[in-house]
């Protein structure tokens, strides 16, 4: 772990103190959980923060070990986008900690002209992260030679490709100001993570969705010798990732009481 943590630091110090900083905050947010009992929809108020640091970590420092494998001709990129990542961060944070210790909510919130801004605000600004991480992923589909084997450049590269896709599809909660599928958010959930055990719930797909940028590389580095190897494992957790969608939208709870 330690030397995981030194490399990680030397490969892109800018996501690396992002990291870090996100990784206090989920500490913060575990410690105001046992401490407050604010509880917005229910769910006490510390928890959604909490994820969102937490998965926070998980996204910066993957792009932060990942983009390392670029050539150095696009060093003044990934400087510019690692900056942008932990600004767009940064705001989407102080929204979403402020309102929960508010015990308000962060997201789908409109019931006051601030409150719709930041929420539009926030919806702009991961647009932006979005797409700037699209790009990041067609830098790795044009350049044409890697230090790593085919199979993990595979592995990445279809990583980031859903990493986007599934991430535009909070845009389909934003429309909905809502991501359950059959009543208004806030039923009974699985633990920590909240998703709806009577309803359907758009957040499952989203987060297996999101996480792809982890499990396929993962899977890829450790477990596929053949490229044919990576493709097949992507389009069955695809498949997964979509059968998830479609059954919260038939109102189908990921886990039912």
């Amino acid at each position: 772990m330690i030397e995981f943590i030194s490399t990680l630091k030397k490969r892109n110090r800018i996501l690396f103190y992002t990291g870090l900083a996100a990784l206090l905050g989920a500490l913060i947010c575990s410690i105001m959980f046992q401490s407050d009992t604010t509880f917005v929809l229910g769910v006490n108020a510390w928890i959604k923060p909490l994820k969102f640091f937490l998965s926070i970590v998980a996204v910066v420092w993957t792009m932060a070990w990942f983009m390392s494998y670029l050539d150095i001709s696009h060093a003044r990129k990934i400087k510019l986008y690692s900056w942008m990542t932990l600004i767009a961060f940064s705001f989407e944070m102080f929204v979403i900690v402020w309102q929960a210790a508010n015990g308000r909510l962060s997201h789908f919130n409109i019931s006051t002209p601030l409150y719709a801004t930041l929420f539009s605000l926030m919806g702009v600004v991961i647009v932006i992260y979005t797409l700037w991480t699209g790009y990041i992923g067609y830098l790795f589909f044009r350049q044409k030679k890697f230090s790593i084997s085919d199979t993990y450049l595979w592995g990445i590269r279809i990583g980031i490709l859903l990493f986007v896709i599934f991430s535009f599809e909070g845009g389909i909660m934003a429309s909905r100001f809502s991501h359950t599928v059959g009543n208004l958010d806030g039923s009974p959930g699985i633990p920590l993570l909240n998703w709806s055990k009577q309803y359907g719930d758009l957040r499952v797909a989203h987060f297996f969705g999101m996480h792809s940028l982890q499990i396929i590389p993962i899977i890829a580095y450790y477990l596929c010798t053949r490229r044919w190897q990576v493709f097949l494992f992507s389009a069955l957790y695809l498949l997964f990732v979509i059968v998830m969608l479609v059954q919260a939208f038939y109102k189908i709870p990921f886990l039912s009481e």
